[in-house]
């Protein structure tokens, strides 16, 4: 069912294909060029969107069962993340309290316990110290002290999402996520499957990765022999759910539906969606299979692009080895064009051309993502 928000993206873009106009904000954004080069401003970025707020490190399909773990360190955070006996996904500094070695030293597994390879202190799926080898040196020690340093974990609309650091007070990931609640639930992606996943570190920063999916107007210029033909050209619909943002990406055969009944349009097969969640994520919604991106810093003009393809039906079929490898070969040769571009831009810092980027009016997602981006660095924005 098409809800009443996707019934007004439809009837808007309808109207701007009879008019020729566009979405478009009230101004023009002059974005300082050190928002990119800074690299105290980059520190900065890393101790607050990337340990303060929630960012999703994976899907339910990869913790299935109890017992099951996988470990996740694009943060910069060792994390250990598991799914225990009683079935809650429970997340943990992937870090031993004896000496700091990683517990957990594989991608993934399934065990009842992990054990540390340097001496061999176990740890339980739900962080509590088991067993200490040759305990009679550590008399005293108190064990239940001496768990693993758990974090926030949170397990909703299919993905697993994480907070990268200790939090005081409780996260409250349902209100966090509420503005795209309706958009995510629609999706079933617990009951998809993973297709693929793949993870690309980039010589570009993490903002210039993080803009190439914030707007359209790049796709009939950087993506002309390939996804240019099937969308309508930079007359994209912005929903602002701040922080988050929905951005739908009307395909060409979307002005067949003015010549049908509003009662027979059907939302999906004529858009791709690409959902903004703040500070890091997207999900990407094409029309009948999904790709959730990451994008984290990992130093000063690089990062890490992690992305998991999602499809609704078991991934090994037939079908699967055909179909959706072909999506999964036209996806990666879209994302390669913005990536060679993007590490174009980073080698073009060091000209000194500008001093300010200029975001169009209708490059809003960009703005809004800046926005969003200054107020959570100056304490007005918090989980």
């Amino acid at each position: 069912m098409n809800s009443a928000e996707e019934l007004d993206i439809i009837k808007t873009v309808l109207e701007y294909c009879d008019s020729g106009r566009t979405h478009m904000e009230p101004e023009l954004m002059m974005n300082p060029v050190s928002n990119y080069t800074d690299p105290d401003l980059l520190e900065r970025e890393v101790e607050t969107l990337f340990r303060k707020f929630p960012i999703i490190v994976g899907h339910v399909a990869q913790l299935p069962e109890p017992g099951q773990y996988f470990t996740h360190d694009d943060t910069g955070v060792p994390i250990l993340v598991t799914r225990n006996r009683d079935g809650e996904i429970k997340a943990f500094m992937n870090v031993c309290r004896h000496r700091g070695a990683r517990v957990a030293t594989a991608d993934c597994g399934k065990s009842n316990t992990v054990s540390c390879p340097y001496h061999g202190w176990t740890y339980d799926l739900d962080g509590k110290l088991r067993g200490v080898r040759q305990p009679s040196g550590f008399d005293g020690i108190d064990k239940a002290s001496l768990g693993l340093v758990e974090l926030p974990a949170f397990e909703r609309f299919g993905l697993i999402w994480v907070r990268p650091s200790v939090s005081d007070t409780p996260v409250d990931i349902d209100a966090w996520l509420a503005p795209m609640a309706e958009q995510l639930g629609s999706l079933n992606l617990e009951g998809h499957s993973i297709f693929r996943e793949w993870t690309l570190h980039r010589d570009m920063g993490w903002r210039i990765a993080l803009e190439g999916f914030q707007e359209c107007y790049h796709f009939c210029t950087a993506h002309k022999n390939t996804a240019c033909s099937s969308y309508l050209d930079n007359q994209s619909v912005f929903i602002n759910q701040y922080p988050h943002v929905r951005h739908a990406v009307p395909l060409t055969k979307i002005t067949e539906l003015s010549k049908q009944p509003e009662s027979t349009w059907d939302y999906r097969p004529n858009f791709m969606t690409q959902n903004y969640l703040f500070p890091c994520n997207f999900v990407q919604v094409m029309t009948d299979h999904v790709y959730v991106h990451t994008i984290v810093p990992t130093e000063p003009g690089k990062c890490v692009f992690k992305c998991i393809m999602l499809i609704p039906e078991p991934a090994r079929t037939e079908k699967a080895e055909r179909y959706w490898e072909a999506n999964y070969n036209v996806v990666r040769t879209v994302f390669d064009e913005d990536f060679e571009i993007g590490e174009g831009i980073q080698k073009g810092f060091a000209a000194g051309a500008n001093e300010h980027f200029v975001i169009g009016r209708f490059e809003t997602s960009v703005q809004l993502g800046q926005k969003a981006i200054d107020d959570a660095l100056e304490g007005r924005l918090a989980v």
